[in-house]
C-alpha cells in the first residue's frame, strides 16, 4: 500500500517514522504543501491520502484524486467544514478524521485563556514592556464563584466542565445531545439562551454545522450578562466577529480569548514584517486590545496531540485501503 500525506510539518516527521517502523509494508511520501487542484497531482500513483484541513477542498482537487484511483481520504484533525460532502458522495470517497487526538490539550488551553483574561495578563505584559512593575490598580478576578457556560459537551467540553468545577465555578451547559457521563453533575439547562443569560464566562466547544454559523451574533450577545468573557477554541465562524467587536467596543463583552477566527487563514501560520502588512480589518480591530487574547489556532498543538493525529489518521487510512473498518469513520451521507 502507498499513502501520500499533505501539509506535513517538521514536528510531524518523527511520528511518521515511528508509524512506518510499525508498518514497514506501507510506502509513504509527503509534502509540506496542502491539497489543492495544483498539488493533487503529487498523489498520483498512491492508494490513499492523508491531509490536514487548512484550506477548503475544491471539487476539482477531489476529482483529480478520483481520476488517479484514490477514494480514501483521512484528515489529521477534527474539522470537516472544508469538505462539501456532496462532492465526496458524487466521487465515491470514504473519509475519516481524528476527533479525539487530545481533549485535554484544548481544554487546558481554554482554561489558560480564561485565567489570563481574568488576571489581566496582557495589561501586565504591557506594563512590564514599559518597565512598570507595579500591581496596583490592575486587579484581577477569580474563576471560583463565577458561572461558566459551556456550549458543546463532547470530548473537549466535558473536560472543561470538570476543570471549571474543580476550580470552584458553577457550570451550566447546553448540548443537543447531552453527555451521559456528565448527567450526574447537574449542569445541563434546556436551551442555549439559558446558558447565554447565566454565564459570566462563555466557552464554545461545538463543531461548525451550517446551522451554527454565527451562533454567537449580535442578538446572542445582547442576551448575555454585561461584561461577559467569551472564549472560542472551536471554530472561528461560530462567532460573528463584527458583532463581537461591537460588543467589546460597547463594554457589553468584557473580554475575549480567541484561538480561532473567521478569517484566520489570512493571518495564522504566516509571518509579516509588521502589523501594518496584515490586511484583515477584523484581526487589526482585535489584536491590540488589553481585554483580548488571540492565539494562532494552537489549542490542539501539543506533542501528545500531534502524535495521535499522525498515528490515527495513517492507521485509519490503511484500514480503509485494506477494506477494514476504520476507528473514526465520517458519515458523509448527509450535509
Amino acid at each position: 500500500m502507498k499513502i501520500f500525506l499533505y501539509g506535513i510539518r517538521e514536528d510531524e516527521k518523527g511520528y511518521l517514522k515511528e508509524w512506518t517502523d510499525v508498518h514497514p509494508e506501507v510506502d509513504i511520501a509527503y509534502t509540506d504543501q496542502f491539497l489543492t487542484t495544483e498539488t493533487a497531482k503529487l498523489a498520483k500513483g498512491y492508494n490513499g491520502v492523508v491531509t490536514l484541513q487548512m484550506l477548503s477542498y475544491s471539487r476539482e482537487a477531489l476529482q483529480k484524486l478520483h481520476d488517479y484511483g484514490i477514494t480514501k481520504i483521512s484528515v489529521r484533525n477534527v474539522g470537516l467544514d472544508g469538505f462539501d460532502f456532496q462532492d465526496l458522495r458524487d466521487l465515491g470517497f470514504s473519509l475519516t478524521n481524528v476527533p479525539v487526538y487530545s481533549p485535554n490539550a484544548i481544554a487546558e488551553h481554554t482554561t489558560s485563556l480564561i485565567l489570563r483574561l481574568l488576571r489581566r495578563v496582557p495589561e501586565f505584559d504591557k506594563k512590564f514592556n514599559n518597565a512598570d512593575y507595579s500591581w496596583f490598580p490592575t486587579i484581577g478576578e477569580e474563576i471560583n464563584g463565577k458561572t461558566v457556560g459551556i456550549v458543546g459537551t463532547g470530548h473537549i467540553g466535558s473536560v472543561v466542565a470538570r476543570i471549571m468545577q474543580a476550580m470552584g465555578a458553577k457550570v451550566v451547559a447546553y448540548d443537543i445531545k447531552p453527555n451521559p457521563y456528565l448527567e450526574n453533575l447537574g449542569i445541563y439547562v434546556d436551551s442555549l439562551d439559558e446558558v447565554l443569560k447565566q454565564a459570566d464566562i462563555l466557552t464554545l466547544h461545538t463543531p461548525l454545522a451550517k446551522k451554527d454559523v454565527h451562533m454567537i451574533d449580535a442578538a446572542a450577545i445582547a442576551k448575555m450578562k454585561d461584561g461577559v468573557v467569551i472564549i472560542n477554541a472551536a471554530r472561528g465562524a461560530l462567532i460573528d466577529t463584527d458583532a463581537l467587536i461591537a460588543g467589546l467596543d460597547s463594554g457589553k463583552v468584557g473580554g475575549a480569548g480567541l484561538d480561532v477566527l473567521e478569517s484566520e487563514n489570512a493571518v495564522f501560520q504566516k509571518k509579516f514584517n509588521s502589523l501594518d502588512d496584515v490586511k484583515d480589518p477584523q484581526f487589526k480591530a482585535l489584536i491590540n486590545r488589553d481585554n483580548v487574547i488571540i492565539t494562532p489556532h494552537t489549542a490542539f498543538y501539543t506533542t501528545t496531540a500531534v502524535h495521535n493525529m499522525v498515528f490515527d489518521s495513517l492507521t485509519d487510512n490503511l484500514k480503509m485501503l485494506e477494506n477494514k473498518a476504520p476507528k473514526y469513520p465520517v458519515d458523509i451521507s448527509e450535509d
